[in-house]
């Protein structure tokens, strides 16, 4: 396992040849899987699913907040990208944590068809939307990807702040993709254990420890 003591920065971690092998093994990994996420998305939205009856989302009346879900969005992400600039030990476990949920994203849908909720309303995100090809992507259900993404934003980040800042953002992702109508109740409620479940196995294969400078609550 990389071990991180004190100062632990860019030029340190490459220096380390165990840390460079995950970095470029983990970045050849990641092309791949986003590749193979857009010939994935395109298939299983021209595959026929089953429509769940979710009490809780009949309840609430479908409402465009593709803006104010861009901004949580994406201000989150922003944050993380800051992060990384000085933390190598953060991007190296947020790599590995995203690849793990994407294949386990593709597993889960694979195993649960699922057609879009009633009264969906497209999103606009010009962003994520570029990842999905062509085609508006509404099948990609069980388990929200947004909502999963943000929660291991919030787990793999390291100052109290930041933590507090990306699990409210991550719950009000969680709520807004409801109020979108573009995903039902148990795809939000399953998204931030089976973040945690890629999390872990993400972290043990980086094989990186916190830093105490990162760790630090300012």
């Amino acid at each position: 396992m990389m071990e991180t003591r004190g100062q632990y920065n860019w030029r340190s971690a490459f220096a380390d040849k165990n840390y460079r092998i995950k970095f470029f093994a983990g970045m050849a990994v990641l092309i791949v899987v986003l590749c193979l996420l857009t010939q994935f998305f395109q298939y299983i939205q021209r595959r026929q699913g089953y429509v769940l009856n979710d009490w809780l989302l009949n309840k609430i009346p479908a409402a465009d907040v593709s803006i104010p879900l861009f901004i949580c969005i994406w201000g989150t992400a922003l944050l993380i990208v800051i992060r990384v600039v000085k933390s190598p030990s953060i991007f190296l476990n947020f790599l590995y944590t995203f690849i793990v949920l994407s294949l386990l994203r593709i597993a889960t849908i694979m195993c649960v068809p699922l057609n879009p909720p009633n009264n969906l309303l497209d999103l606009v995100d010009p962003l994520s939307n570029s990842f999905y090809g062509k085609t508006f992507i509404t099948k990609d259900l069980f388990f929200s990807g947004h909502t999963a993404t943000m929660f291991i934003i919030f787990l793999c980040l390291e100052k109290k702040g930041d933590k507090i800042f990306t699990l409210c953002t991550s719950a009000t992702v969680g709520i807004l993709v409801l109020v979108q109508h573009v995903h039902y109740t148990i795809d939000v409620i399953f998204a931030p254990p089976f973040a945690y479940l890629c999390y872990y196995a993400g972290v043990k294969i980086a094989g990186v420890q916190k830093t105490t400078q990162n760790a630090s609550p300012n």
